[in-house]
């Protein structure tokens, strides 16, 4: 399957998954084990909010490939039909396109820079850099 014929909605469902994988895993590594202990400082990290600030902060450190970043544009100019939960409608779309990135490099079996890019957001995440 060619990412590139894809349009960022899709990308981005299955960014989603990708980038959660090493969130859970991360919080597991951190010693929490409680459901409701592990889907609340899961938030910091796969919110709307989250991935827009740590967008913000990729596109300053110039941390995204040429290609990447188009990733990201498609999937932030995408159509989409659902209604923002708990966000305006600007950072759900900036979220959405953080996730298309996740989605194109899982496509494009690129694991090595899919697990690059998790690290260093959650590192970003941990670092408090996303924090309002």
């Amino acid at each position: 399957m060619k990412p590139e014929l894809l349009n960022g909605i899709d990308l981005a469902y299955l960014g989603d998954a990708v980038y959660e994988v090493f969130v859970r895993e991360h919080l597991l590594n951190k010693g929490i084990t409680k459901p409701a202990l592990l889907q609340r400082h899961s938030k910091e990290f796969v919110s709307a909010k989250a991935q827009a600030a740590l967008i913000h902060l990729m596109t300053a450190a110039n941390f995204l490939t040429e290609s990447e970043t188009a990733m990201y544009k498609r999937g932030r100019n995408a159509k989409s039909y659902t209604k923002a939960k708990n966000t305006d409608t600007t950072t759900y779309r900036i979220s959405t396109g953080f996730e298309s990135v996740f989605g194109y490099l899982k496509l494009n079996q690129e694991q090595q820079r899919i697990a690059e890019i998790a690290h260093w957001c959650i590192d970003q995440v941990e670092a408090g850099k996303t924090r309002e």
